[in-house]
Formats: C-alpha cells, sequence, structure tokens
C-alpha cells in the first residue's frame, strides 16, 4: 500500500519568495539601503526575537495578544517574535550610550511579525525598514527623517500626486481632547480609538466615543482651527512669504511651525499636510507624529513615525530624545504594483556577465566546465545549459531568457585559441582570444 503523502502550504500570513518575487524585495531592500547610505544614515540589527518583557514594559500585558510569543520546552523565560523595531533600537542605543555618536543615525532591514487576522496590504510576517535619529531633539531631525522616506518614494518612481505625508502632533491631539470635554486618564484611550476611527465602522466609532465622553464633533471643531493655523503657514511658504510670528515659545503649535521651515529648506514640504486626526497609536510617541498615504486611500499607510523623547530612558539609558520611522514592504509592493512600477525590479536583478554554451565538438566539450569555472573564480557571473541539447540556436536562447549580457560560444575557433563572443544586448559577435575572454568580460562589467 503506498504511503500516503502530504500537501503543505505556507503559514497563513507569510509569503514564499520565488525568484521573480525576491528580485522585486531585494529591489526595494536596495532602494532603502542606498537612500539610507546617501543620508549618512548606518545600518545596524538585533534578534528576530526577544524577551517578552521589553514589549509589555511599554505597551503592557494586552500587547501579548497581538505578538507570537513562546517559551522553549522545559524552560522558564518567555520571548516574542519581534513586531517593531524600536524597542530593540532603544535597548540596543541604552547599553552602549556613553560610547556613541550624539546624533546617532541607524536603519535596519529585516523581517518583523504580527499575530493578527492577515488581510489585504498587513501580513503575519512582513520586511520592514526603519530609520531613527537618536540624541537630536530639533524640528531638523524631524524633518531629515521625513525627507529619507519621501526620497525613498521619488526613487521608485511614485510622484509627489500621489503619496501625501500627514504631519501631525500628539500634544495638540491631546489637546483638542482636553478641550472636548476629556480627563487626563481619558486621553490615551481616545487616542487609540482616533487611530483605529479609518478602519471602523461609522456606527462603532460614534458608539465608542460615546463609551468614553468624547464629544467628537467638538474635538473636530478644535482640530480644523489648528490644522488651518499650520497649512496656512505652508502655503505662505510655498508663495514665498514669512510664516506669522511664532506662537508660544516651545508649544507644539510653534514646533509644528518649525517643522514647516525645515522641511521647505529640504525642499520635501510640497509632499506634506498637516492633518491633526493622524495620532499613531504607540504610547511611546510623544511630539511629532505622521503618516504617509496614498491618496487614493485603497491601501493602508505606507510608512508612519515619529518623535520618542522617553523610550531610551525606559529602557535603562540617559534621558535621550529620537525620532524615526518604518515602511513596511507589503503596501508599498501593492502600491508599486497598482503603479506599473516593478518592471525596475526586474531590471535591477543581477545578469549573468556570460553564459557559456558549447558547440558539442570534442574540443568544445573538454574547455567547456573549465571555462565555467574559471570565468567564476575570477569573480564573473557565468552560467551555462543543463539541457542536453548541443543546438547553438536553442542555447542562446536560454541565454537570453536568463537576461546574460554575453553569450560565449565554444566551436571551431577554439582550434585557433579563439571563442565567439556574442552581445546578447546589441547583437554584435565578435572572435575573443580565450586567454583574454575572462580581462575583457571584467573590463565590460565595469562600463
Amino acid at each position: 500500500m503506498a504511503a500516503r503523502t502530504h500537501t503543505f502550504q505556507p503559514p497563513k500570513g507569510t509569503r514564499d519568495f520565488y525568484p521573480q518575487d525576491l528580485a522585486v524585495r531585494r529591489y526595494i531592500e536596495s532602494v532603502w539601503r542606498e537612500v539610507s547610505i546617501n543620508h549618512g544614515f548606518e545600518e545596524i540589527d538585533g534578534p528576530t526575537f526577544e524577551h517578552l518583557d521589553l514589549y509589555t514594559v511599554k505597551s503592557g500585558p494586552d500587547i501579548v495578544s497581538e505578538l507570537f510569543s513562546f517559551r522553549r520546552a522545559g524552560g522558564d523565560v518567555d520571548y516574542a517574535l519581534r513586531p517593531e523595531f524600536t524597542p530593540t533600537l532603544a535597548r540596543m542605543y541604552a547599553a552602549q550610550a556613553g560610547s556613541l555618536p550624539n546624533p546617532t543615525k541607524w536603519f535596519s532591514i529585516g523581517p518583523f511579525f504580527r499575530a493578527e487576522r492577515p488581510q489585504r496590504g498587513r501580513l503575519r510576517e512582513h520586511i520592514q525598514w526603519n530609520l531613527d535619529i537618536i540624541g537630536d531633539d530639533s524640528s531638523d531631525a524631524d524633518a531629515e527623517v521625513i525627507a529619507v522616506a519621501v526620497e525613498s518614494i521619488q526613487r521608485l518612481g511614485i510622484p509627489s500626486k500621489d503619496v501625501t505625508v500627514k504631519i501631525s502632533h500628539r500634544e495638540l491631539v491631546a489637546g483638542a481632547l482636553s478641550g472636548a470635554g476629556l480627563d487626563q486618564q481619558q486621553i490615551e484611550p481616545a487616542m487609540l480609538l482616533l487611530d483605529r476611527k479609518e478602519r471602523m465602522p461609522k456606527a462603532a466609532f460614534d458608539t465608542e466615543c460615546r463609551a468614553i465622553g468624547l464629544d467628537h464633533d467638538q474635538y473636530e471643531d478644535v482640530i480644523d482651527r489648528e490644522s488651518g493655523v499650520i497649512n496656512d503657514a505652508i502655503r505662505a511658504q510655498e508663495q514665498g512669504q514669512s510664516r506669522q510670528a511664532p506662537r508660544e515659545n516651545g508649544s507644539a503649535a510653534e514646533r509644528l511651525l518649525q517643522l514647516v521651515d525645515a522641511l521647505a529648506s529640504l525642499t520635501v514640504l510640497r509632499w506634506c499636510e498637516f492633518d491633526l486626526n493622524v495620532v499613531r497609536g504607540l504610547a511611546y510617541y510623544t511630539g511629532t507624529v505622521f503618516e504617509i498615504h496614498e491618496t487614493t486611500g485603497k491601501e493602508r499607510a505606507i510608512a508612519g513615525g515619529g518623535r520618542y523623547d522617553n523610550l531610551v530612558e525606559m529602557f535603562g539609558g540617559p534621558p535621550t530624545p529620537a525620532c524615526g520611522f518604518a515602511m513596511g514592504d507589503v503596501v508599498l509592493r501593492l502600491v508599486l504594483e497598482d503603479r506599473g512600477l516593478l518592471k525596475a525590479a526586474q531590471e535591477w536583478a543581477p545578469r549573468p556577465d556570460a553564459f557559456v554554451i558549447s558547440a558539442g565538438k570534442d574540443e568544445a566539450e573538454k574547455q567547456f566546465r573549465p571555462l565555467v569555472a574559471k570565468l567564476r573564480r575570477e569573480g564573473l557571473h557565468a552560467r551555462h545549459s543543463y539541457r542536453s541539447t548541443r543546438n547553438v540556436g536553442k542555447l542562446l536562447g536560454e541565454a537570453a531568457k536568463a537576461r546574460a549580457r554575453y553569450a560565449v560560444i565554444l566551436g571551431d575557433e577554439l582550434k585557433d585559441g579563439n571563442v565567439v563572443l556574442k552581445d546578447l544586448d546589441g547583437g554584435k559577435q565578435e572572435n575573443v582570444k580565450l586567454d583574454d575572454l575572462a580581462t575583457m568580460l571584467r573590463e565590460r562589467q565595469r562600463q
């Protein structure tokens, strides 16, 4: 009796990356990495799982239901797969704060995990780019991280008309909630509710507002008034006019007005608008917050971040201001697909420098594999067919499908110490000395 076989699927909310899928992922990661480095950020990483306490210490025990947490068989320590990077970053900075530059500019790219119901734009495992400035409490730092995010979006081909950086400030939101009748203890639950507003039916949102005593209409009046002041400043900047005199020094409103100036100096203000409905649900944010949304509203936010000035101290470090953002690959890839912008990913994927073809003669068969090995030792990306055919036309088709730059054909020319080198982009072919082949390919590789 034949043994039963099992068919396995990837876990729900995860993805398999076949070569063409991984090429897209590597392309996006390459843009993230290049933009980060060009702006002076250094790459770091940490473990993919942490002690569970790292997350509960700042978010409370309720966060556990949103995590993949586990305990090793026979062990007594609880761990969790990382749902975000900021706690790890704060822990790492706190451990070496005295020896790090001020400011410290770090970025990381890696997998993150959320134990929640998968849906379009949100999976249980995704790749995320995190970028942070630690030790700088100025509006210039807030503007710089926003500018880096904008640069990455530009580099991927998305124009400013298709996305908006929505900027807010937690203190202004808290003030508006207080003005709408909430006491201090109700403000944090109200912020969590406001963060969920766009994902809730209106009736359910109104019910929860009543439950916590929030007069949402009154709150909206305050928000509209404050947002109008900031957006007037943006329009004044765009028209080359001086903005209004500073408001109360050190106030949240003045902080946002300073941010307008900083964003203008980095030439990214046209991407931005101030929307105090953006609150960001994570409790560790302390000031400026922002989200990057596509204008069609079909997807969730492409990126989000803000200022978290108390987190390093919470993990045992000195009082340290910090700001940053995270951008995931799932929503971003959907946005790029919808706009037909992923062709660049295939163009970016590494191309073979040479596809070696044997025409089937005895000398060609003898030289074939040693030549492939030599080219690889010389640092070249060399491939060959695993098919038994020696039909040169068919093998050239295989070389073109592999996107090779050149085909190296071993034929009758070998009797004179030559091979045929065919340019698969332009079609030109020439005889090349076998001994000179590697040097010639390396030179053309650099062109």
